[in-house]
């Protein structure tokens, strides 16, 4: 019966058999019939696993057990974690950074060898195995430096590729057509300079034509000139490090990893480039403009430890802000259901249909305008003390999201939003983006959908300009092609690393928040656990005698 099947195979056969029989007599006991008739189906499964091993090594296919787990298990192939972790841009307007999606299923190797054969068709190579659990690396940390002005911390310009597999949406497309329906940040005159100027790549090869037809399994990777906002210029504070744990205080505006324009302008890039903390596990979150207390693991087992502790809700989150108004002197607790309205600018509300809650509120002063309020979040949603303090009638002070009018003469008091969803998230974007405040919702420009807000087409003028841009660039290449190996390196030889003409960014002078600006008035003052209390400094703002400019 075994001649010509592999052992492993054969043990697999054994294995399944012994552990059906074993969950079978003890469930059903004597019933010797039905048990001679399961087994009978076993050998006969494992007559035909022997007939498709034999009719593969016909055909000249490997029958090794990678493959072979391959043609068992289809579902499983293909899906890989993403390296490092990181996301490109948020939303559909530029292509996603590495690991943004998972490579599609890889085709089996009697496919793939047929197209490969046709003769005159292109060939999309096998994905690329990527390892597991990599944290952010020294090339990374080195793409570019700090500067501090104005009490900012600022990040000089860089280039930076995102990537991205084929959607299965796109396969059968042209590049253009996904171009002109998917990023419609750039106009596609842009996108054309990209390809004279050598940053659009195709399976590692430069895109030569913007007609070319995506394929299953086709791999993206757009060069861009990156620009990200300021934060504070506050230092991370150390509050604890041993050999199992990293405890900082964060300082508002700065997000913990890497998400939309921010990367090295974030607590992850920080600790390593200036404190060397690297491959760090974040045990919990804080929103961008939460500031305090934040712990990290060293290693994954601590992390696994903690996060089962936070899921046996065994830990103690504190948290101190400033909020509008009288709050009520007794304790309040709030229950009402959150449910997410935009994950792309970042908004909730209360809502029937939203994830249970619960928030538990105690007044500790008040100074005739404000109140500082002690907050124990007993869940863990999305800005949760944000909207259940907004519900309440006490937003936090200068909470750019839920104090705004854009929410109606209430501002969401009592959930009562007289607008509909897409009404208000229009109402906010268009409120920031005349304060020129778009960061605040961890937006830029081409994130703005057309549905969002009021948008003109670029103008004629614009369009000549990047072609203008993109001969600028090729005629760098040719000219530095003695001196450098691709066109793409010779395009980023053009000048400095700072300026490029393909960037619109660069052609936008924007004006510097004021650093007061990034501060909202929320602070994780403690974190406590079974083993362990991390506490941090009350800020400024939380202190008795503080007074509003």
């Amino acid at each position: 019966m075994w001649r010509g099947v592999p052992g492993c195979l054969q043990d697999l056969v054994r294995w399944q058999v012994a552990l059906w029989s074993h969950s079978f007599v003890r469930t059903w006991g004597s019933c010797g019939k039905a048990m001679t008739e399961a087994l009978s189906a076993q050998a006969e499964a494992a007559g035909g696993l022997k007939a498709l091993v034999q009719q593969n090594g016909d055909a000249g296919s490997d029958t090794s057990a990678v493959p072979l787990l391959e043609r068992l298990e289809p579902a499983a192939v293909g899906k890989q974690i993403p390296e490092g972790g990181e996301q490109g841009q948020g939303g559909e307007e530029q292509l996603p950074g590495s690991g943004e999606q998972a490579p599609a299923p890889v085709a089996d190797s009697s496919k793939r060898k047929k197209r490969r054969g046709a003769t005159g068709e292109r060939v999309v190579p096998p994905p690329k195995k990527r390892r597991t659990g990599v944290s952010f690396s020294d090339e990374h940390f080195a793409e570019t430096t700090y500067y501090f002005e104005g009490g900012l911390r600022k990040v000089r310009p860089y280039y930076f590729d995102f990537q991205t597999y084929c959607k299965g949406r796109w396969v059968g497309r042209s590049l253009l057509h996904v171009f002109s329906t998917e990023f419609r940040s750039q106009p596609l005159a842009y996108y054309e300079a990209a390809v004279r100027a050598g940053r659009l790549h195709l399976n590692e090869e430069p895109v030569q034509d913007l007609s070319i037809v995506l394929k299953d399994n086709d791999f993206l990777r757009n060069t861009v000139h990156r620009h990200e906002p300021p934060v504070t210029a506050e230092p991370i504070r150390l509050l604890a490090e041993n050999n199992d744990v990293v405890v900082i205080d964060k300082p508002s505006s700065i997000p913990v990893h890497p998400c939309g324009r921010f990367r090295h302008n974030t607590v992850i890039f920080i600790l390593g480039k200036e404190h060397q903390l690297k491959e760090l596990h974040p045990l919990h979150r804080l929103d961008r403009l939460t500031s305090g207390v934040l712990m990290f693991a060293k290693t994954a087992a601590v992390s696994e430890k903690i996060h089962e502790q936070v899921r046996d809700r065994q830990l103690e989150k504190e948290y101190v802000c400033r909020v509008a108004g009288e709050f009520p002197d007794k304790e309040v607790i709030c229950k009402e259901p959150i449910l997410v309205v935009s994950y792309k600018v970042g908004v909730c509300r209360v809502d029937p249909r939203g994830k249970p809650c619960e928030t538990v509120f105690q007044r500790l002063s008040y100074n005739g305008r404000s109140s500082v309020v002690q907050c124990r979040p007993l869940t863990g949603r999305t800005h949760q003390i944000r909207v259940h303090l907004q519900f309440l009638g006490h937003p936090i002070l200068n909470d750019p999201i839920y104090n705004s009018t854009a929410w109606g003469p209430s501002r969401g008091q009592g959930g009562h939003i007289p607008k509909t969803d897409e009404e208000l998230l229009r109402d906010l974007v268009a409120e920031h983006q005349a304060k020129e405040s778009l960061s605040m919702l961890d937006l830029c420009e081409g994130d703005l959908a057309p549905g969002l807000i009021d948008s003109t087409a670029p103008s004629s003028d614009s369009l000549e300009g990047l072609a203008t841009a993109a001969q600028k660039i090729d005629g760098v290449a040719e000219a530095a092609s003695q001196h450098l190996d691709t066109p793409e390196k010779a395009a980023k030889a053009d000048v400095n690393q700072e300026t490029d003409p393909l960037c619109a960014e660069c052609r936008v002078l924007r004006q510097d928040p004021l650093p007061q600006d990034l501060v909202m008035f929320l602070h994780a003052l403690r974190y406590k656990g079974p083993d362990f209390e991390y506490i941090s400094p009350i800020p400024a703002w939380a202190q008795d005698d503080w007074q509003e400019d």
